[in-house]
């Protein structure tokens, strides 16, 4: 009898579908996976030790570049920490305008997750569909903080300056005719605020063109049902959050169960899976984008008839305006201890956790009285998962592989920080 043993696998790192870092090794019968062991090259960012190093205020840009699909929801949760310890709160229009970024931060993320999902598995299409909304909504990220992905936008006590009156708006050029123009900037007349409404107006048949491309499309179904099944209880067991512990049939939204921001204020509603499969995720995250939608369109509707100060009028945490840094001998002492030693905080701890795209992004923050942390722990959503993807491959063919690392949406710098 000729003697068969199992072979072993490399996949990635250089793999399209591992995302650039990812190396699995996997030990295969046939093409059968019996063991998957991910290891993350090449990668390891310090974040948490950088931040211990630095002043408070000057490691929220570090935020933005961990899980860097969901910039704003990872530095609302280190300025809530923040918050939390000084004892502060921002007016109640920077909440409104935090919980509206947090949510087209939440349609930007699951925008890229679709479309990188689908070209893993071979659905081509979507990919070009998708990054039409995200470049609108990139110009969103553009008007109001002058950059495209890290933003920097959240400050402990509010954010750094209110929404403008204007959208950017697209030059002549030899290649645009004046009508070509004029229709390129229909939508851009207006506020920042109007071009919001004017994409939450639209981006509900943007998500039905999606759906017609791939929801009852056969290949897509026969890629991902029954693939990567979790239950309930098991994705409980192992702490897996966000669409990944929804899409099991549990209804746990951090929004809702412990409300931040503006989010008691707002209607929505949680989406839930039922069979714990990639297509059960699919699902629940496509119904995230119409309700994240549904969040953004009422606080566009808040912001309009509510004004008020974006920031506390603190100095010892706030910097003065500019007009004022410029006029006011006082108020530039603020501007420049602010900036070079920041503030300090009094001895304690916190636990501040955002219901990000991915799951539960949470910054876990002690100090000692210093103007820097003690010790920083971030508490990614996506290391969960990762830590799952032996058990959710086992058993399956070496190409479902690469539909559930699609499903669980990893992206690398949040779980190797």
């Amino acid at each position: 009898m000729p003697e068969i043993r199992n072979m072993t696998l490399n996949f990635g790192p250089q793999h399209p579908a591992a995302h650039g870092v990812l190396r699995l090794i996997l030990e295969m019968d046939g093409e059968v996976i019996e063991r998957a062991d991910p290891h993350i090259g090449l990668l390891h960012r310090a974040t948490e030790k950088l931040a211990e190093t630095k002043p408070f205020n000057q490691s929220i840009g570090y935020m933005d570049r961990l899980d860097y699909m969901s910039m704003m929801c990872n530095e609302h949760a280190y300025v809530r920490a923040i918050e939390n310890l000084l004892g502060i709160e921002a007016p109640i229009r920077a909440q409104y305008i935090r919980t509206m970024f947090d949510e087209i931060t939440r349609i930007l993320n699951h925008l890229l997750w679709l479309a990188a999902h689908g070209l893993d598995i071979g659905a081509m299409t979507v990919f070009l569909y998708t990054f039409r909304e995200r470049e609108d909504l990139f110009d969103v990220y553009e008007a109001v903080t002058g950059a495209r992905m890290h933003a920097c936008y959240y400050r402990p006590g509010g954010v750094y300056r209110d929404l403008p009156d204007s959208m950017p708006r697209y030059e002549p050029s030899a290649w645009r005719n004046e009508k070509v123009l004029k229709d390129l900037n229909r939508n851009r007349e207006g506020s920042v605020l109007d071009f919001i409404e004017d994409f939450t107006a639209r981006f509900p048949a943007c998500v039905d063109e999606y759906e017609t491309l791939l929801t009852d499309n056969r290949i897509w179904k026969q890629r991902t049902v029954d693939i990567g099944i979790v239950d309930a209880e098991r994705a409980i067991q192992l702490g897996f959050s966000g669409a990944m512990l929804r899409g099991s049939g549990v209804e746990w939204d951090v929004r809702k169960k412990e409300p931040y921001a503006a989010y008691d204020r707002v209607d929505f509603d949680i989406p839930v899976g039922v069979n714990g499969d990639c297509y059960a995720r699919y699902l629940v995250r496509i119904e995230e984008m119409r309700q994240a939608n549904r969040i953004v369109k009422q606080c566009v509707d808040w912001l309009r008839v509510n004004p008020g100060p974006v920031m506390l009028d603190d100095h010892k945490v706030a910097p003065p305006s500019r007009e004022n840094m410029k006029e006011d001998m006082e108020a530039l002492i603020h501007h420049f201890k602010l900036f070079t030693e920041g503030y300090c905080i009094p001895p304690g701890e916190t636990y501040s956790a955002v219901e990000a795209p991915k799951g539960e992004f949470g910054i876990y923050l002690v100090t000692d009285g210093a103007n820097k942390p003690y010790r920083m722990h971030i508490r990614a959503p996506g290391f969960a998962h990762l830590a799952a993807l032996d058990e959710m491959t086992r058993g399956h063919m070496l190409a479902d592989v690469v539909a559930i690392i699609g499903t669980q949406d990893i992206v690398f710098g949040e779980v190797d920080r």
